[in-house]
């Protein structure tokens, strides 16, 4: 999903592309003066693609985080689809997708609900979750990012917003049902890298429509993501030995980006609606991920595991809070029949996607979640990298205790 441009763009209006405001104009790009001239209302947006033939039925579609990822993805698939209309890109860069109409601003700027005027449906995907990103700043982003669509939304009238969260959300718990039920109750805690922004996310959605009644929010909720993304779940498969926490049972579902972008149309298109989880059939045991990886498990107890994840976090050797290591060690599978129900069938199987994602991560090293160098994981050594940071934690404990902290 796109991250934020650390870089402040302006707004490329639709005939202006791709410059920077020059005096006299404000942060949108356009003077106060001639502002209203320059608003891309519901005329330009929905204009079709094609001029000279036949006009397109079907919706106009506005894509948040358009400029790259799932939101890249998605933004070539609807331009290309007979059943929509227009499609609307906004994102802080302009994408490659010459077939979209692209607005350039922050989606925390109010004025994106000018931009959403004629839109019948927005599909919100952009969304920070990166590991290496200041936490507060990333929730700010997330949060305040995801208000300000769904209240621009409902004043320019759109009747649908689609946001995309995570299975995550439902939790990763000893006692979860395989699979579990897509109205199963959001029983995960804030501890896990990006968790507590997409439980916010998720109760931003439900209360939207009692505020903004005639506004529809459907939310899809992806299983593991693979396909050019970094997320500590994707990087377990980076490291050395596969961490097992003693006494647990791991349960692995996948979901290929494209299958999430097939998902979103049927979700963009209104074809589905309500609370979708997405995701291959079924699930792998780690038993097979290990068959299947060739990787071989490095078993520990779980107060070791937990307590040296927890202490290499505090100290800022590892990007993964202690919490990422829970979805490594209960189940948290969810069934996928809302989407069944509508016609809709992944392309991707599990055993599929995790080759894929074998080889996407072919010659990075990874210990604990964090990322090393070539240099670093020949000289540390496989195993010796990961003995070397649990021990590391272990130190500074024994050190700690001296010191009477």
């Amino acid at each position: 999903m796109s991250s934020p441009d650390p870089h402040a763009l302006a707004e490329q209006g639709p005939d202006e592309h791709d410059r920077e405001p020059h005096d006299g104009e404000n942060s949108a790009g356009h003077s106060a003066d001639r502002g209203a001239e320059q608003a891309d209302g519901s005329p330009d947006v929905r204009r079709t693609r094609n001029p000279g033939g036949p006009a397109r039925r079907g919706p106009v579609i506005a894509v948040t985080g358009a400029a790259s990822g799932v939101g890249a993805a998605l933004v070539t698939r609807l331009a290309a689809s007979e059943e929509v209309k227009q499609v609307v890109a906004i994102d802080e860069r302009r994408g490659d997708c010459t077939d979209a109409q692209w607005h350039l601003l922050d989606v925390r700027d109010p004025a994106i609900a000018e931009k959403l005027r004629g839109a019948d449906v927005v599909v919100h995907l952009a969304l920070d979750l990166d590991l290496e990103t200041d936490p507060a700043a990333r929730t700010a982003y997330n949060v305040r990012g995801t208000q300000t669509v769904l209240t621009a939304a409902a004043a320019a009238g759109v009747h649908r917003v689609v946001l995309c969260t995570s299975a995550m959300v439902y939790g990763a718990l000893p006692d979860n049902d395989i699979p579990l039920s897509e109205d199963a109750e959001l029983r995960a805690t804030a501890e896990a890298t990006g968790v507590g922004d997409l439980l916010e996310i998720e109760r931003l959605g439900r209360r939207a429509p009692r505020a903004h009644p005639g506004l529809n929010v459907t939310v899809v909720r992806p299983a593991v993501l693979v396909g050019g993304t970094d997320t500590a779940l994707t990087r377990y498969f980076e490291s050395p030995r596969l961490l097992v926490v003693a006494g647990s049972r791991p349960t692995w579902q996948f979901c290929h980006v494209e299958d999430l972008v097939s998902a979103l149309e049927y979700a963009a298109l209104e074809k589905v609606e309500g609370e979708l989880a997405v995701g291959c059939e079924g699930w792998l045991e780690q038993e097979e991920v290990e068959e299947l990886s060739g990787i071989r498990r490095m078993e520990l107890p779980s107060a070791v595991a937990l307590g040296a994840a927890a202490r290499l976090h505090r100290i800022g050797l590892t990007p993964s809070p202690a919490g990422d290591l829970a979805y490594t060690m209960h189940p948290w599978v969810v069934s996928v029949s809302g989407l069944h129900a509508a016609g809709w069938r992944p392309r991707w199987t599990n055993e599929e996607v995790l080759a894929e994602l074998l080889q996407e991560v072919a010659g990075r090293h990874t210990v604990a979640g964090r990322r090393l160098g070539r240099k670093d994981a020949t000289a540390a050594g496989a195993a010796g990298a990961t003995v070397a940071l649990l021990g590391a934690a272990a130190a500074i404990r024994a050190a700690r205790r001296r010191r009477g902290i």
